[in-house]
């Protein structure tokens, strides 16, 4: 079965056609919404702390000090070379914070729209010491941003790490990962485990996140380039012809995570020109299924979410390659 094809200039039409439509269908006033930003740039006050300061951040911060290291431990870290060249290298890529502040506070307020109990986290920006595993965390009332994996995926502290797990550790991706980390709290577990579930699983929380930033790229959102996008919309009719004659949509085969939603190189077909598919393509599929769900019906976003993902399947009327995606 041959399942992939060339894409061409027309696509990139429909890609463009296609995003201002989903922008628009997600376009809310946000004007009147008011949210406090607080944003500490923790970074920089502890590779600035001296043996006489530390007392005092550590008192400003406790839940970032564990009660049983010792002052030595910390003053370590602040003298290790290595945290000091990674220090450096945030401080040129992020001299200050104005732009995502600024980003921060029109995510916060779409998330008001939505949510309006919605309380703003106190931001913290840190060094992590390049923690891959943790670049954001979202703690309800602290928002834990690690700079050190947003310096450019070429960058040379990233050297030995696959290109598949570098290719978003550059800042243009912080913000879609700061919203995916909030709207992750928002989304129920799914309620079944076959396969198209976890899709749409993953296409919610893609959703949920587009709602709080609409301006931002689907290949942004995604971790794609917009050349992987590209290709996934040209050859969406054949990825999802492979999905249904494989029987793979209400299969429970555990092996499906892996070879078509987590992060990986690419996804497995199992054919000759897998390594020219963009990972997680199975991820890619649920977000078009969500998006063709809320065009064709009438639903708030919390009670989209809310839904059981087999029966916004069924509701979707999702057929690929519908250019009014």
């Amino acid at each position: 079965m041959k399942l992939f094809k060339l894409f061409v200039v027309f696509f990139l039409s429909v890609l463009v056609l296609g995003a201002c439509k989903n922008k628009d269908k997600l376009a809310v006033d946000t004007s009147k919404i008011d949210v406090k930003i607080e944003v500490s740039r923790f970074d920089k006050l502890f590779y600035s702390a001296t043996p006489q300061t530390l007392a005092e951040i550590k008192a400003q911060f406790p839940y970032l000090f564990p009660n049983q290291e010792p002052d030595s431990v910390w003053l370590n870290k602040i003298k290790n070379k290595d945290n000091r060249f990674l220090y450096a290298e945030v401080q040129k890529t992020f001299p200050d914070f104005k732009e995502q502040t600024v980003d921060l506070t029109s995510l916060f307020k779409h998330i008001k729209y939505y949510y309006p109990k919605f309380n703003e986290p106190k931001v913290l920006t840190l060094i992590s010491e390049v923690d891959y595993l943790n670049k954001v965390i979202y703690a309800d009332s602290l928002l834990l941003i690690s700079l050190d994996m947003y310096l450019g995926s070429k960058h040379d502290v990233y050297e030995g790490f696959p290109q598949y797990l570098s290719a978003p550790f550059d800042k243009k991706y912080l913000m879609a990962e700061v919203a995916k980390a909030i709207a992750q709290k928002n989304l129920p577990p799914q309620n079944t485990q076959t396969f198209i579930s976890s899709c749409i699983q993953q296409g919610k929380l893609l959703y949920q996140s587009k709602a709080f930033l609409p301006s931002l790229a689907d290949s942004t959102l995604l971790g794609y380039d917009p050349q992987k996008l590209q290709w996934a919309h040209a050859n969406e009719e054949f990825i999802w012809k492979y999905f249904v004659e494989n029987q793979l949509l209400f299969s429970t085969d555990k092996n499906l995570m892996a070879r078509f939603i987590n992060q990986a190189p690419f996804s497995k077909f199992y054919l000759e020109n897998d390594r020219d598919t963009p990972s997680e393509i199975g991820t890619y599929i649920g977000f078009q299924i969500v998006k063709s769900f809320v065009k064709n019906n009438a639903i708030s976003l919390n009670n989209m979410l809310l839904m059981p993902n087999e029966t916004l399947f069924k509701k979707s009327k999702y057929k690929p390659r519908n250019d009014d995606k």
